[in-house]
């Protein structure tokens, strides 16, 4: 008889999901930007030290709100990794504008900080940190260069909510960040995400750029008299269920972030002696940053077949998966970006990473069998 089926990913719920959209239905108020959408961008802008922080209806309305707001004119150019999501870059291309990826760094799977300034040229507009993991780029350096060069730094931080960098939330540092809630993610709301303005000079326009271009916002704090369409702008809010369901979770991300840890930190210690024998490395954590668990991958050695491990996990009712096929050998990355400099950690890393099952409510007993089966597998070679 086999054993049961471990999933990748089991959407955790606190328990006050229904009672707060049961709320949300009594009110009467269930488009954007109601009571609990209010609430959920307090909670971010506190949490965050973000000048405003805007719910958003995913993490990629969040980037693409980024590149409205930098004004990309087609031709102008995004420094960032490949080892990302698509969203990172389509957000941009969807403005004309060109990706330019840069290879990652070996330990983090972070976009390599040293390869940023070679790879400026005079249509270099901004540089995307994408947080790979929950683990922070090296912001500083970033910032430095930027500073030389007149750029915006933004951050990618869709995997980076409770996660720190010398302290400070992802996503707080830039002049923009993202974040995610899908339900892939630490806190969820099934769908969902938010802009952070850090910069305070782009608060408005990014109110007025998430109502469809108008100044709706204003005008409900009394601030005009009637809104009118000011901008090219979209509809990038959430409807307040949404916002409801996420505010449950939110209240309790600290605990959620301590029990992602916890799990975290046992495969950590499940896992030394594979990374002894050289059959995989284990995830490499900066001094500098806090992660917040948000997954556990593997890099496993070049002699052992992934595709054969992932098909042994299967057989053994495991679900465990890869990651990014790197943007710039796929035909959309090839058509509308471009690459500098060689981009060799990115396309030998992501042929080796595995991600294992990160879960509240993982035991540790199957923890164990995953540890056991990972085990068999990169043993059968």
């Amino acid at each position: 008889m086999s054993e049961p089926r471990i999933p990748f990913n089991r959407p955790y719920m606190t328990g006050n999901e229904f009672g707060y959209i049961g709320e949300a239905n009594a009110g009467f108020v269930l488009a954007g930007d109601g009571p609990f959408t209010k609430r959920c961008n307090r909670w971010i802008e506190e949490q965050t030290g973000a000048a405003k922080a805007l719910l958003t209806h995913s993490c990629t309305a969040a980037l693409e709100m980024m590149a409205l707001l930098l004004n990309l004119e087609p031709g102008d150019e995004v420094i960032m990794p490949s080892f990302t999501f698509v969203s990172t870059a389509n957000a941009f291309v969807l403005r004309g504008a060109v990706p330019v990826f840069v290879d990652i760094r070996p330990d983090t799977l972070n976009i390599d900080e040293t390869l940023i300034e070679a790879a400026i040229t005079p249509r270099t507009k901004a540089i995307m940190a994408v947080h790979y993991a929950g683990v922070g780029c090296e912001m500083d350096t970033i910032q430095a260069i930027a500073e030389r060069h007149g750029l915006y730094v933004l951050e990618d931080a869709a995997q980076g909510i409770m996660a720190r960098y010398k302290g400070r939330p992802l996503g707080s540092i830039g002049h923009l960040g993202a974040l995610s809630f899908h339900e892939t993610k630490n806190v969820i709301s099934g769908e969902g995400g938010a802009l952070l303005v850090n910069d305070p000079a782009f608060a408005q326009r990014a109110e007025i750029i998430r109502e469809k271009g108008t100044d709706r916002s204003r005008f409900f704090r009394g601030e005009v008299d009637k809104y009118t369409w000011q901008e090219v702008g979209s509809s990038f809010l959430p409807g307040e269920i949404v916002a409801a369901f996420l505010w449950a979770q939110l209240e309790q991300a600290a605990s959620i972030t301590a029990e992602r840890l916890s799990c975290w930190g046992r495969y950590h210690l499940l896992l030394e002696d594979l990374e002894r024998e050289n059959l995989l490395r284990r995830p490499i954590i900066p001094e500098e940053c806090e992660h917040n668990a948000h997954m556990y991958f593997v890099l496993l050695s070049d002699d052992v077949d992934r595709q054969a491990a992932l098909t042994y996990l299967k057989r053994e009712n495991i679900s465990s998966v890869f990651h990014y096929v790197p943007l710039h050998s796929s035909p959309a990355g090839r058509r509308y970006g471009r690459v500098h400099g060689t981009m060799n950690n990115t396309d030998h890393l992501s042929e080796r990473l595995v991600r294992l099952p990160l879960f509240i409510g993982l035991t540790e007993v199957e923890q164990q069998r995953v540890k056991e089966a990972l085990s068999k597998a990169v043993h059968a070679v």
